[in-house]
């Protein structure tokens, strides 16, 4: 069965001068357990080749464990993690629709194999197939309940959707399982903001933050909180924390920009706002490499008249 589904980008959402930014990658869960022993002897081939293929995997040889994978598969079709491993090596390749039916290959090997069942869904997810993601999604957590990327790929279709509700409580199961992960927590602010509780976001936010201390993208939406709320001290260092978690995310320049022009501390912001804009030009994001230039532009006019 092929999964086909269409390209999909990720968009922010604009909220007054400032960009809201939103991560909607799927979560995909590590190998599963290997089966000790196989009864054909046909079987034990199989299993050579899998086990070859975790150790490229592991030694970073993506496409030698592809192709082991794949041999793996073509010698005893019911071997499920030879489908499994096999779609989790597509994906980290960025091969979508392989990956896609590489799990669904396992799903059909082995319908109890909930991990299968939430990474289909996930990549599915990705390619913007909402329904049948969602499917595959509610499946593993029939399998398995307590899998907590399984509630969190649930919770990005429901907020893709724009079901921040329920988004929500997926997102909150996720971070009953899966306590270390940022995501959840951040996902969950993102959908406050959309539904106007700045002090939940916020919250959320800080919650991301504190799990990962290098998480651009939490910072970025808590300076924008703190600059919605003429905070500009607070909004200042958020921004400066973005941009050290990546020196390449041109929204904390931005970010920053705005708030030296608050601040009428022009001649910093020219300097952040030019950089802004080329990063902007050169991750290929002509639309805000604009609005950077615009906001430059404005920036250079005040620097220059007299105060």
């Amino acid at each position: 069965m092929r999964l086909s589904f269409s390209k999909y980008g990720i968009a922010g959402l604009v909220s007054l001068t400032l960009l809201v930014v939103s991560i909607s990658s799927p979560c995909l869960s590590l190998s599963p357990p290997v089966a000790a022993k196989l009864a054909q002897s046909h079987a034990k081939t199989a299993l050579d080749w899998l086990n070859q293929g975790l150790q490229a995997i592991q030694a970073g040889k993506v496409q030698d464990a592809i192709a082991a994978f794949k041999q793996a598969a073509k010698l005893d079709p019911t071997l499920a993690p030879a489908h499994y491993n096999l779609g989790l090596a597509y994906r980290q390749t960025g091969q979508l629709q392989p990956s896609a039916d590489a799990f669904y290959r396992a799903t059909q090997a082995d319908p109890k194999f909930a991990p299968a069942f939430a990474n289909l869904g996930g990549a599915l997810l990705e390619g913007n197939n909402l329904q049948l993601a969602s499917d595959y999604l509610q499946r593993a957590l029939e399998l398995d309940p307590k899998l907590g990327f399984a509630h969190y790929n649930l919770g990005l279709v429901r907020e893709q959707e724009g079901d921040c509700k329920r988004a929500i409580a997926s997102f909150k199961k996720a971070i009953e399982y899966s306590k270390n992960a940022p995501e959840p927590p951040y996902h969950i602010g993102m959908c406050y903001l959309q539904q106007g509780k700045i002090d939940q976001a916020r919250d959320a936010f800080n919650q991301a933050v504190k799990i990962n201390p290098k998480y651009p993208e939490a910072y970025y939406n808590l300076g924008s909180i703190w600059f919605s709320q003429h905070k500009s001290k607070e909004a200042l260092e958020a921004f400066r924390k973005s941009a050290e978690a990546n020196s390449n995310y041109p929204n904390a320049y931005y970010g920053a920009g705005l708030v030296f022009i608050q601040l009428k501390q022009y001649e910093d912001a020219v300097q952040v706002l030019q950089f802004a804009r080329d990063l902007y030009n050169s991750q290929a994001n002509p639309q805000w490499a604009k609005n950077a230039e615009k906001l430059l532009q404005q920036a250079q006019n005040l620097n220059y008249q007299p105060r």
